[in-house]
């Protein structure tokens, strides 16, 4: 029953990671701590295992993504390539620092940060984008799959600062960094939500490489648990790539953002 319940788990978070850029993790890991801590049905689930779990999974979640959203041009590797020097040393540190959760402690904190996401999912189609980073030295010419020229840019220490913060959330919570550098790329950088979306699956791939291997190092990977959610991680991601060119993403995100709040509140309660 529980291999079962681990194979949904790794689908449905890879088809909504892949579907916005958010990476999945931020399914996984409450999963996870509630399937382990609070049902009993996972042995072996401490805060750090979860995280490091799910790490692992968003590798391959990251992979697979990647690899479609590459097909239609969705991935800016030219921009994206400086937006490494942040994510990967950031979710290195992160993985070491989640050392210090206890289960209340993980359960509260990753529900005020799963709020922060919903409210960013809330805001992020209703704020401009600024264009306070837009100089022209930066700006560059990125061609979509449809033939589309977009111009936009950023200067690379902002871009390098914003994706450490994003890769400190990566390693410490286990959700790959996704959940902040999309919005941030689309507000701030002034990309495209689709390629936005690709380029962020790009930065989960590496974020939860980084941070797979500080808890690797740690021992924080259950790697039985992580054998059935990678296989349908995998498919699921690729399914949610499909989704994305096809269904209308503001149905999704808003489901989505009532679903991590009523989540959030509920870890939040539990913690205390």
């Amino acid at each position: 029953m529980e291999f079962i319940l681990l194979a949904v788990t790794g689908m449905i978070a890879a088809i909504v990671g892949s579907l916005i850029g958010l990476g999945g993790g931020i399914v996984i890991v409450p999963i996870l701590i509630f399937l382990g801590t609070e049902l009993s049905v996972l042995d072996g689930i401490t805060p750090q295992v979860a995280v490091g779990t799910s790490s692992l999974v968003l590798v391959f979640i990251g992979l697979s993504s990647v690899i479609s959203y590459n097909k239609s041009k969705q991935v800016d590797w030219s921009n994206g390539k400086y937006l490494l020097f942040g994510i990967i040393p950031g979710a290195m540190l992160g993985s070491y620092t989640s050392s210090l959760f206890t289960v209340d402690s993980l359960k509260l904190y990753f529900g005020l940060f799963i709020i922060l996401v919903s409210f960013i999912l809330l805001v992020r189609g209703k704020i401009k984008p600024l264009k306070i980073f837009q100089n022209e030295k930066y700006i560059k010419p990125h061609t979509d799959g449809a033939g589309k020229v977009h111009y936009y840019g950023f200067p690379p220490y902002i871009g390098v600062f914003g994706s450490l913060l994003a890769g400190f959330a990566a390693g410490l919570f286990g959700v790959g960094g996704g959940a902040l550098m999309t919005p941030m790329m689309i507000i701030l950088f002034l990309m495209p939500p689709s390629i936005a979306v690709g380029t962020s699956m790009f930065l989960v791939l590496f974020g939860s490489l980084s941070s797979a291997g500080g808890h690797l190092l740690q021992g924080n990977i259950h790697f039985l648990y992580a054998v059935i959610l990678i296989p349908a991680a995998y498919f699921g991601a690729k399914l949610g790539v499909k989704l994305n060119r096809s269904l209308d993403s503001n149905t999704v995100v808003f489901i989505l953002r009532m679903v991590l709040l009523l989540l959030g509140i509920y870890m939040i309660i539990d913690s205390l």
